[in-house]
């Protein structure tokens, strides 16, 4: 699949000038470049002019990004227009005892960050230089001072590279007579290892955590004096990613024991594979076996996260494979006593695994995003849609202010979300089977959506802890985006392999609110440890075991 060709600003002045200097002569490298990416343009634009449902919205959004689908943005507010002909309008959260949303209008935080909010920082006591607790007050000379409840606090923020260096200048000593060499001794406590377990963490945060490529953060390390070539930070995280494999192990198996699996898929370069067919092709064609021109060429990334007893897992897998085959390949290791997972996925085929059984639900936002994509056409009913599935994500996010319970949130929403989608549904089958809207068209397309998929849609309102949407696996595979709008592409499998690993671990630990930089380089620290016992490592008890292991030695000394 052709890639959307990035916007090119180029005016009318700009190619009148190129077309003078193509007929004055030969074209320098810059303007060659200019014209191909105008050549692509043109081709593209062609290919999605060519295809009868492109719409001009969706052909905007393809170009230049979609800017936000809400509800305020798509359509015209409730004080500016009607609801729907015929349609009953659905009362204000007020008016059924509700609380008002939040206003869109209200005044964000100012972007400062107090002190407690570096918790990454060095801290330093500096004590009072003529006072101590107990002393004489020098002001009033009766009382006497002690410790306030909270210090002093002052915030500097230092610059240095990510990656640092310290040089040790060891002297030598040596004999004129004989030719002896005597050096110093090495510090105490160094590490016979040139790059140390905080280099190799600061690689993979930069590479795979912030989609920052290698040969970037080379340059940037060159500049600052500390060279840092690409090839040496792939060796490293490398054998890191090699050496705390057990951790990503043990992440898969406890994801696959999750009471709610979400999973998706976006697509993906290897070079090694790109132009290659698959194995099982290749194969057929080995044997004589007529080759199936079907099987499939794509490479995907997948994304799943899996949710249970407050912990979220997000877990990233590279390859031919796409959201519901390597969802088969992890449900393998769920325990046969448990009861299927609920799976949030949106509506597409190659999601669900057809080899073991899930409560399936879909994903809500891609049904409501039908809509917002024909909204310019048919402004008066997408509103009218928009609204509704307003007013029930905002009963969802009571329920999560509230801190209810599976059980509590089901029943709050068949009270107050039930209705507004029967509502909805009996809205859209009457524009149907009234004939108020072409079937044909986006309006009547996105109706037959909700219409085909709804008992999936509607799983919330059946089935405790079913989520709306899919957009927690969604904003998990941004990592994945991330890293390929700015490294663009893996270079082999074992170079995708590492980066889900890492992937994996990283944002497994934002997830759960834990510091991933300290998460890898504790997990380097104690290797002999975590191949034996991979659950007690984990981000959420990672910590627990460190200080139980420090009270045993303690203990032991």
């Amino acid at each position: 699949m052709k890639r959307t060709p990035e916007p090119l600003a180029v005016s009318r002045e700009d190619l009148e000038a190129l077309i003078e200097r193509a007929q004055a002569g030969p074209l320098g490298e810059a303007d060659c470049r200019t014209l191909q990416a105008l050549v692509e343009t043109l081709d593209r634009l062609t290919q999605l002019l060519a295809d009868k449902s492109t719409t001009i919205q969706r052909l905007r959004q393809m170009l230049f990004g979609a800017s936000t689908e809400k509800t305020r943005k798509v359509a015209k507010t409730a004080d500016q227009e009607e609801a729907a002909p015929g349609d009953t309008k659905p009362a204000s959260p007020t008016a059924q005892g509700q609380p008002e949303p939040k206003s869109q209008d209200q005044k964000k935080g100012h972007g400062r960050n107090g002190a407690a909010a570096y918790t990454g920082a060095t801290r330093i006591k500096i004590s009072h230089p003529t006072l101590a607790p107990g002393d004489c007050c020098p002001q009033c000379h009766t009382g006497k001072v002690y410790a306030a409840p909270e210090p002093g606090l002052l915030v500097r923020i230092t610059g240095q590279p990510p990656i640092g260096a310290v040089v040790y200048e060891l002297d030598k000593l040596r004999c004129n007579l004989c030719g002896e060499i005597f050096t110093a001794p090495d510090p105490e406590g160094l590490s016979e290892a040139k790059y140390d377990a905080r280099a190799a963490a600061m690689m993979a945060l930069l590479k795979y955590g912030s989609g920052f490529p290698f040969y970037r953060l080379e340059q940037l390390q060159g500049s600052l004096g500390i060279p840092l070539p690409a090839s040496t930070q792939w060796e490293i995280v490398q054998a890191t990613a090699q050496a705390i494999q057990p951790t990503f192990d043990e992440l898969i198996r406890q994801a696959a024991q999750g009471e709610v699996v979400y999973n998706d898929d976006t697509t993906m370069k290897i070079l090694e594979l790109m132009g290659k067919r698959s194995t099982h092709q290749d194969q057929a064609e080995d044997s004589g076996e007529p080759a199936d021109d079907s099987v499939r060429t794509g490479i995907f990334t997948t994304g799943i996260l899996s949710t249970s007893e407050g912990r979220q897992i997000a877990l990233f897998f590279t390859g031919r494979q796409h959201a519901g085959e390597n969802l088969r390949d992890l449900l393998q290791q769920r325990a046969a006593a448990l009861k299927p997972p609920i799976q949030m996925c949106d509506a597409l085929s190659r999601n669900p695994s057809k080899a073991f059984e899930t409560i399936l639900a879909n994903c809500l936002t891609h049904g409501r995003r039908k809509f917002v994509e024909v909204a310019e056409h048919f402004p008066q009913e997408c509103q009218y849609v928009l609204e509704i599935l307003g007013r029930v994500y905002h009963h969802d996010a009571i329920t999560q202010q509230q801190g209810l319970s599976p059980k509590e949130r089901l029943l709050y929403h068949q009270t107050h979300s039930g209705p507004l989608m029967e509502q909805l549904k009996g809205w859209g089958q009457a524009q149907l089977n009234e004939h108020r809207v072409e079937p044909n068209s986006g309006l009547g397309k996105a109706i037959a959506y909700l219409n085909r998929h709804w008992d999936k849609l509607t799983l919330f309102l059946r089935v405790p802890g079913a989520p709306l949407d899919n957009n927690l696996c969604e904003q998990a595979l941004k990592r994945a985006i991330l890293h390929r709008k700015n490294a663009l592409f893996y270079k082999t499998s074992q170079g995708a392999r590492v980066g889900d690993r890492f992937m994996s671990l990283i944002h497994t630990c934002r997830l759960n609110d834990v510091n991933p930089f300290d998460y890898l380089i504790e997990l380097q620290k104690h290797l002999k440890e975590l191949a034996r016992n991979p659950q007690d490592w984990m981000p959420w008890n990672y910590r627990n075991t460190l200080e139980s292991a420090g009270a045993s030695q303690a203990a032991a000394a």
